[in-house]
């Protein structure tokens, strides 16, 4: 068997094994993460950007693979999210523009493809660093040129690409030293292996089946939705009408807490509603379920620990306004009217959220570790907003790229400032003038950024040892600006370490955004000890609501 010239329709079904085979393994890409901290995500940001592009691709019925190149890069780049996502959208951005106006490829300029892809990922890196998924990227193209020269079979220049892909991505320890210390290869690298290994799955005719444990929450919400017909419902006719939604965080302190069973978990509330899912871990349960009395399964839940990311919606009101709609001359959407300024920010947890709208943002995305905005989040929020002049604030190192490439692929006067931190956002957002230009503005807001300084608090997912420092899962770890700086199994003994290590005879002033993991004699436990230990410092507190961390310090 072999292959001398590869047309759209192949390269389609290249392209939707490579997007199951990620998924399969995405969680195995999660766990790369080199921080031992709970918000690992690379893999469910490079499966959620893939998944965009083969769903793209999936709808194409030309056999033109320039067409099928052209929509595969239109799909990566609206899904993309987090760097790895943006990086994985320009790969192929470069893969596309090479083979736009072919009908079909043979293998050299198969080759040239991936080595134009390349080209395309390194200029959109402003930093490019080695060790990383553009090594894996450069180095497996590198190896694809070569091969080309003297080799027509598309099937076995795949193999030669695979090959140098998974070797590559066992050197990326040797040019990042985090990674060697730590004990494990690039994240981004290993899911680009997994993408290439499903193409060359699909060119040897092996057929990769979609993992069961795969999708996503969402998608299983939305097919139970659907089951129905909405429009050939009556709203009298919907049993139960509280669609409820819920995560329980476990607890493992609290001794009278029952323990967790998702077989008895899911027979119990069973009883409650239909349309049950449950999918749990180790950590919490997520459940969605259709139900009359929406208090009462969250009731049940809240025996096994504390309830986070709560949605309740009333279906029959939902359907009547789908029903009445479908019988109306649907008027077009009210735009917000034109304003001179708009300004997008990130947010994780409604209470960090709230407080960007008190200060001036006309717009928060929900979103930071373990949910990074796509490009078309960024996208729908800009056309929302409507103003003369957009600034975005990110608020996390890991979004930063995706809010780029949105400034880029949509009409008039966008800016990012690379806000990599809440409290980063929440200074620029405050240096904000509306009576200056956008280009001063932008100076200006950049500028503020480094006049702040994070630290953060949360727990380890594994035991591990980086810059010299024993982690113990499950302990407390205190983050100074990126980097960790105090473990101890005691929360608050690390936030009050942290914050000693952190504040100088220079600061005026800390914010302190406490999540769902501070209790509130935690935090004033720590208020006490801030006035006590720093005297000249002034203490503001907010209840930030974000998940994962329980403490997050704005210090200025």
């Amino acid at each position: 068997m072999s292959l001398t010239k590869l047309s759209g329709e192949r390269f389609i079904k290249m392209v939707i094994q490579g997007s199951k085979n990620l998924a399969n393994h995405s969680k195995l890409v999660d766990a790369l993460n080199v921080f031992p901290v709970p918000d690992g995500d690379t893999g469910t940001n490079m499966n959620l950007s893939m998944s965009s592009g083969a769903k793209e691709v999936s709808n194409v019925t030309s056999d033109h693979i320039g067409k099928v190149g052209k929509s595969l890069s239109k799909g990566l780049l609206m899904g993309a999210r987090g760097n790895s996502g943006v990086i994985l959208s320009q790969l192929f951005r470069g893969f596309a523009t090479a083979i736009e106006h072919k009908e079909s490829i043979n293998s050299v300029e198969f080759a040239e493809a991936f080595a134009s892809g390349v080209k395309t990922a390194y200029k959109s890196v402003m930093k490019p660093v080695e060790g990383t998924i553009l090594t894996v990227a450069k180095d497996a193209a590198n190896r694809g040129l070569s091969a080309a020269e003297h080799e027509t079979d598309i099937i076995l220049l795949m193999e030669e690409i695979v090959k140098e892909a998974r070797s590559s991505l066992s050197r990326t320890p040797e040019l990042l030293p985090v990674l060697k210390e730590v004990g494990v290869v690039d994240s981004g690298g290993q899911g680009l292996v997994f993408v290439y290994e499903g193409f060359l799955a699909e060119l040897k005719d092996e057929t990769i089946i979609q993992s069961s444990t795969i999708p996503t929450m969402t998608e299983l919400i939305n097919a139970e939705h659907h089951k129905s017909i909405q429009s050939h419902m009556d709203t009298e006719d919907i049993e139960f009408g509280y669609c409820t939604e819920f995560m329980v965080k476990f607890s493992e302190d609290n001794q009278d807490t029952p323990s967790f069973s998702q077989e008895q978990f899911r027979n119990d509330l069973s009883a409650h509603g239909d349309s049950l899912l449950v999918v749990a871990d180790e950590e919490v349960v997520k459940v969605h379920i259709h139900t009359e009395e929406p208090g009462e399964v969250l009731s049940y839940g809240k025996r096994y620990g504390s309830l986070i990311n709560m949605k309740i919606e009333n279906m029959r009101e939902q359907h009547s306004n789908i029903v009445n709609t479908a019988e109306e001359i649907i008027q077009p959407r009210e735009v917000a009217q034109q304003k001179p300024y708009g300004i997008i920010s990130v947010a994780m947890g409604s209470g960090i959220a709230d407080l960007f709208k008190s200060i001036g943002a006309h717009s928060v995305i929900e979103g930071g570790q373990t949910m990074n905005p796509s490009t078309e989040d960024f996208v729908n929020a800009i056309n929302e907003v409507n103003a003369d002049n957009i600034i975005i604030l990110p608020n996390n190192k890991n979004i930063i790229l995706a809010a780029q490439q949105a400034a880029t692929v949509v009409e008039g006067n966008v800016v990012v400032i690379p806000s990599k931190t809440v409290p980063q956002g929440m200074v620029s957002l405050l240096a904000f003038n509306p009576t200056i230009e956008l280009t001063q503005n932008e100076q200006l807001m950049t500028d503020a950024l480094s006049g702040v300084k994070t630290g953060q608090v949360t727990y380890a997912i594994r035991d591990t040892n980086i810059d010299g420092l024993d982690i113990s899962k499950n302990d407390f770890m205190g983050i100074n600006d990126g980097k960790i700086d105090v473990t101890n199994e005691d929360k608050v003994a690390v936030a009050k370490e942290l914050l000693d290590n952190m504040i100088d005879e220079d600061d005026e002033i800390i914010t302190i955004l406490f999540g769902e993991g501070a209790a509130e004699d935690e935090v004033e436990e720590l208020v006490s000890y801030i006035e006590a230990q720093h005297s000249e410092i002034e203490v503001e507190v907010h209840n930030g609501k974000q998940p994962l961390y329980s403490f997050v310090f704005a210090i200025e």
